[in-house]
């Protein structure tokens, strides 16, 4: 049944587009032209004023550590002589300078000149008398120098102190300002975007749903497309599996017993002719070529399909096959068998045997390896195959998409199965098939 074309979805969208990119558009410019005052309020002002305090608070921390160096040097019983603080005192002097001339740079317009003048006044009087207390100490008048800490140092760091908190304040009130003018245009902003965002969202809301709508049209064709891949790729094994099988029937029986027949008619002829004859010993040699075509021939009839999976089940088959593949390939093959073994069903013995035909296969065609590992796992509820070797990985060099490995998922998928592709820590590929037990378990009596 013919189905009428669907129109294309693209005019639709490129319609939803337009009407979203140009709200966009609107938008931006809106929030430019509205938030560059925002911007140069935050850089000129807020930023500045952090930064303008960072170096305050660097200055009191220095005005800090000054105070507990001269807690520690009026304690008389301290094990370091005055003199031997000098040193810390320089260190913190050449911060203090540097956080100071930082901080006039950031401050800008926010300080007033009487507010510099006391700071930098307050600073220079605080180290001349700083100077003075160790100049007496050098003298080795330390009972006068620490006399000079008690009743002029600490009352000068703690009147500075005084003063660098009350300007972390004023920053912190500034910063207060700036946030309430940044509020009331990040308000304004809001008020004036709703209709912008309204009409955006309509926007895209009306193109969402056509592109959902659009979607689950082409995802159930794809489903749909997809089952019928499905079916028509599970025919054509069930297809190929009922060839092999007639072929390999028709080479075991029809050619087989042909050969057989000949094999017997040359022996019997040899046998009437005489001893050391040349005719005799040509008679042998053509029933030996006969011999080694039929055991060629079986050889190809089990490679095709082997009788052994439905006469003696898949571990049988695999005992047999896993050491003629490695004589034929010259792969050195591990195998590993573990778990109590359960019957499968013939399907099911089929397909894993044909999973482990192509892994082996790829091993030896493409992996460069020289060795592989089979492992067949009867776990209490499923059914393991793994297939390892070390080469340079088919998983990566294909993805995955090879006709074989195609081939491997679609006999995983049709016995309810999963097949992985992974890649080892050494390197190369596994492939993994695992199957519920209860999906291919044989119940037969």
């Amino acid at each position: 049944m013919h189905t009428p074309a669907q129109r294309s979805p693209t005019t639709g969208l490129l319609f939803g587009l337009i009407i979203t990119l140009a709200a966009v558009v609107a938008y931006s410019f809106y929030i430019r032209v509205q938030l560059s005052g925002l911007r140069k309020l935050q850089s000129e002002m807020v930023d500045r004023n952090r930064k303008d305090s960072l170096q305050l608070l660097r200055v009191q921390n220095d005005l800090n550590s000054v105070g507990l160096a001269m807690r520690d040097m009026l304690d008389a019983n301290g094990p370091y002589p005055l003199t031997a603080w000098s040193a810390q005192f320089e260190r913190i002097r050449e911060d203090l300078d540097v956080a100071l001339h930082l901080e006039e740079q950031l401050a800008g317009e926010n300080r007033t000149a009487e507010q510099r003048n006391y700071l930098t006044r307050s600073v220079a009087q605080f180290w001349d008398a700083v100077h003075r207390m160790f100049a007496l100490a050098a003298e080795g008048k330390d009972a006068e120098a620490r006399e000079q800490i008690r009743l002029t140092l600490q009352a000068r760091q703690e009147s500075l102190s005084t003063a660098v908190s009350r300007l972390l304040v004023q920053n912190n009130e500034g910063e207060e300002q700036a946030a309430r003018r940044i509020a009331g245009i990040y308000d304004g902003v809001q008020r004036q975007l709703y209709l912008f965002l309204g009409a955006t969202l309509i926007a895209i809301v009306l193109t969402s749903l056509y592109l959902i709508r659009t979607n689950r049209i082409i995802f159930a064709r794809l489903a749909a497309l997809s089952e019928q891949r499905s079916e028509l790729a599970q025919k054509l094994i069930s297809t190929q599996e009922s060839t092999l099988r007639h072929i390999s029937r028709e080479l075991h029986d029809e050619f087989g017993q042909v050969l057989t027949a000949i094999g017997s008619l040359l022996g019997r002829a040899g046998n009437q002719l005489p001893e050391g004859s040349k005719v005799r010993e040509e008679v042998q040699e053509v029933r030996e070529i006969a011999q080694s075509t039929l055991d060629n021939i079986r050889s190809l009839s089990q490679a095709l399909h082997p009788v052994l999976l439905e006469e003696a089940g898949l571990v049988s088959t695999l005992d047999w096959y896993i050491p003629t593949v490695e004589r034929q390939s010259g792969l050195a093959l591990h195998y590993e068998k573990s778990g109590t073994a359960f019957p499968l069903d013939g399907g099911s013995s089929v397909h894993v045997y044909r999973v482990l035909q192509e892994a082996l296969n790829n091993v030896s065609r493409h992996s460069g390896g020289k060795e592989a590992w089979v492992r067949l796992k009867f776990l209490a509820d499923a059914l393991e195959l793994e297939v390892e070797d070390h080469g340079k990985g088919i998983a990566s060099e294909k993805n995955g998409r090879g006709i074989g490995l195609v081939a491997m998922r679609e006999r995983a998928e049709i016995i309810g199965g999963i097949l992985q592709l992974l890649q080892p820590a050494g390197g190369g590929t596994k492939v993994c098939l695992r199957i519920d037990r209860q999906k291919v378990e044989s119940h037969a009596g």
